[in-house]
């Protein structure tokens, strides 16, 4: 039986792992690439990297060591170079950067001292906010280092951590799950031992019985709709992603190509390679996937629905922070931390299920839904205040569930990606519901 009671706060000993297993991943998402790639051309949902690793190491300095303990910045040209709510993403490639060597140097002396506090100084609650704050924060772009590494056709990243196999065979899972409806309570409880201000509070919401895919949508299921040509077809489309489309002159997902012979490959970091049948389609946006949905008579979830599927709580009555329970994720349950170094089909994992049988709502690929990002009932805003309260009641959707480079430490049946619909750059893909 799943543990119903969260885990208890951490020791100083994993907070320190965890603190320097961040920074390990940073480091190697940024090695081997040459000064001009750490820089890289000006795009709007890419940052240079050099500029993003200063910024993580001074996001961890601001709240760690500046806020939490009152201590001098390292760099006094720090928040004029890597604050994130002065410095306008344009700007970015045009400050007078360090070199990526006096970078690191920052980055280490940064990650040293905060170290160092949480061996020697009183571990309270407000103390460890603010770390794990911190460390969530560098996890989220670690992952966004990933997908610009994609995104720019950069060599695929080196992990060191530990591989596990791809699941290549274990194949599609089709089918719905009945789920009923009622009461459900939507959001994180305050038991649960970190959360972002998006989620807060658990509270009660009218969800009436659905019908929801078992498993992601495929590679295969969604080539049938490009090659029958969906993209083309306006009827399958909202009107603003019929817009979208046509601005964009999609045709097909955005590292798609046709391969010899028929079908698809598509473009893995700086390498063709065959198209992954059975692996969740990913890097599409909200728009794709609407028009798949209505092209398919089906539809996206709410997030209501997503968490509903994700957590059984209906049913169970208890809070469950992971589909399975409230272990934390393992590689039998979640394609998670770069394991697999991408996605897995989607049929694999069975051990992760929900208690209505959905698969892989942890993992592997980001989920779409059909909701807007706004603030829960009472909302109040978390001492990071840019993190979420800019983007409510924006063009932004909700994601949920995770993919294949999101750490394992970071996410939760509760927790709330936003991306404004068009971005396909991102680990992104979609499970639908039945109309009826």
């Amino acid at each position: 039986m799943p543990r119903t009671v969260p885990p208890e706060p951490p020791r100083p000993a994993e907070l320190l792992s965890a603190q320097r297993d961040a920074r390990a991943r940073t480091l190697e998402l940024v090695s081997g690439l040459t000064d001009e790639q750490l820089m890289g051309p000006r795009l709007a949902t890419v940052n240079p990297l050099r500029w993003e690793v200063g910024h993580v190491a001074w996001f961890q300095e601001h709240w760690a060591l500046r806020h939490l303990w009152g201590e001098p910045p390292v760099r006094r040209d720090g928040d004029a170079l890597y604050d994130s709510s002065r410095v306008a993403h344009d700007t970015r490639w045009d400050l007078p950067l360090p070199a990526m060597d006096e970078t690191l140097v920052f980055a280490g002396q940064v990650l040293e001292r905060v170290l160092d506090r949480v061996a020697t100084r009183d571990l309270s609650e407000r103390a460890v906010y603010f770390y794990r704050l911190a460390l969530f924060h560098e996890d989220m772009h670690t992952e966004a280092f990933t997908y610009a590494r994609q995104t720019l056709a950069y060599p695929e990243p080196r992990f060191t951590i530990a591989a596990a196999p791809m699941a290549d065979g274990a194949g599609s899972l089709p089918g719905d799950v009945e789920v009923p409806g009622g009461a459900f309570s939507l959001g994180a409880t305050p038991d649960t031992p970190f959360v972002f201000d998006n989620e807060k509070w658990a509270h009660e919401v009218q969800v009436a019985p659905f019908r929801i895919a078992r498993a992601p949508v495929t590679n295969d299921e969604f080539a049938e709709f490009v090659e029958v040509g969906g993209y083309r077809q306006e009827r399958h489309w909202t009107e603003d992603g019929w817009r979208w489309r046509c601005f964009a002159g999609a045709e097909r997902p955005v590292y798609w190509e046709p391969a010899p012979g028929g079908g698809f490959r598509w473009r893995r970091y700086d390498r063709l390679e065959a198209l992954p049948a059975h692996a969740p389609v990913s890097h599409v946006n909200a728009f794709e996937a609407e028009a798949y949905s209505r092209w398919a008579g089906r539809r996206l979830p709410t997030e209501a629905e997503w968490e509903l599927a994700a957590s059984g709580r209906a049913i169970e009555g208890t809070q469950r922070l992971f589909p399975w329970g409230v272990d934390p994720p393992t590689p039998a349950r979640a394609n998670l931390d770069g394991r697999a170094r991408g996605c897995i089909d989607v049929g694999a994992l069975p051990a992760g299920d929900s208690p209505f049988g959905c698969r892989q709502m942890i993992g592997n690929v980001w989920e779409w839904t059909a909701t807007r990002f706004l603030p829960y009932p009472g909302f109040v805003v978390d001492p990071y205040e840019q993190y979420s309260e800019p983007w409510f009641r924006t063009p932004h959707r909700v994601l949920r569930g995770g993919c294949w480079a999101t750490r394992g430490r970071l996410i939760r049946n509760t927790w709330r990606n936003f991306y404004e619909p068009h971005r396909r750059d991102v680990f992104g893909g979609f499970r639908t519901c039945a109309t009826s």
